[in-house]
């Protein structure tokens, strides 16, 4: 079964289910923790295959919005995206303040956050890191990695590479703890004031070994982000590369309208 839209085009039935069962999920009729209805009671509710519920469960899962485990189903998932603000989440404000980009976003969010180090050390730079930094690759950087959490939820790894005539002097870039602001406010304490960071974002799906890592479904989707972070001199002090689960994030962005 179809149904006719504009321009004369069909729609498959299991997309129409699908974007149901989608739609219930977003306006809170399902609600977090709660059982997607099984294959059987679907195919009782909308009167088709088995088949046709199966495919309308793969588009669901591909939204994100479930998770499905071995034996139990699909269930939907307690994680409501968090608004990550690229406008003002690196204000010199926050690190004044004491508190370090992903802190001051989650914050704003009513989220708790959470972060464990993962590596803190001395490791050859990656071709593409080396580049972004203008460093020969393979030179000895300063390499930190760390996972983060939201509401004891992983969501997104971070791993920042800086120069190492940079990091040498800074021992506080070498502890778990860099101190309130974290390593940004720790770099402008020692001189390396910044003007700007840039960001570049590619969404993709996550790998096997990702998708464990943040806990997500199999063929979840992930946002990859790189970001430099420039001084006022021109240099780039640090490269983070990241990793986040993609419907844990919205992006937010204010973009100036003049020259």
């Amino acid at each position: 079964m179809e149904t006719a839209v504009g321009g004369g085009k069909s729609v498959p039935r299991y997309v129409q289910i699908a974007e149901e069962i989608v739609q219930q999920i977003r306006a809170g009729i399902l609600k977090p923790g709660d059982m997607v209805p099984s294959e059987s009671e679907l195919v009782e509710r909308y009167g088709v295959s088995g088949g046709t519920i199966r495919k309308a469960m793969v588009e669901v899962r591909a939204s994100d919005l479930v998770e499905t485990r071995q034996g139990k189903g699909s269930i939907v998932k307690a994680r409501p995206p968090v608004r990550h603000r690229s406008s003002d989440r690196f204000k010199r404000s926050h690190r004044q303040g004491g508190k370090a980009a992903y802190l001051a976003e989650s914050e704003q969010s009513g989220a708790k956050a959470g972060v464990s180090v993962l590596y803190i050390g001395p490791m050859e730079a990656p071709e593409d890191i080396a580049e972004r930094l203008g460093v020969p690759a393979g030179t000895q950087v300063l390499a930190r990695r760390r996972l983060y959490f939201r509401n004891e939820t992983p969501v997104e790894t971070a791993t920042s590479y800086l120069p190492w005539d940079v990091a040498k002097d800074i021992p506080e870039l070498f502890a778990k703890n860099p101190g309130g602001g974290g390593i940004y406010a720790r770099l402008e304490d020692h001189g390396h004031e910044f003007a700007e960071f840039v960001e570049t974002l590619q969404a993709r799906l996550a790998t096997k070994a990702e998708a464990s890592e943040l806990a997500l479904s199999p063929g979840a989707s992930v946002v990859h982000l790189i970001r430099e972070a420039r001084t006022t001199e021109d240099r780039v002090v640090e490269v983070c590369d990241t990793l986040m689960a993609a419907d844990q994030f919205v992006f937010s962005y204010r973009i100036p309208a003049t020259d």
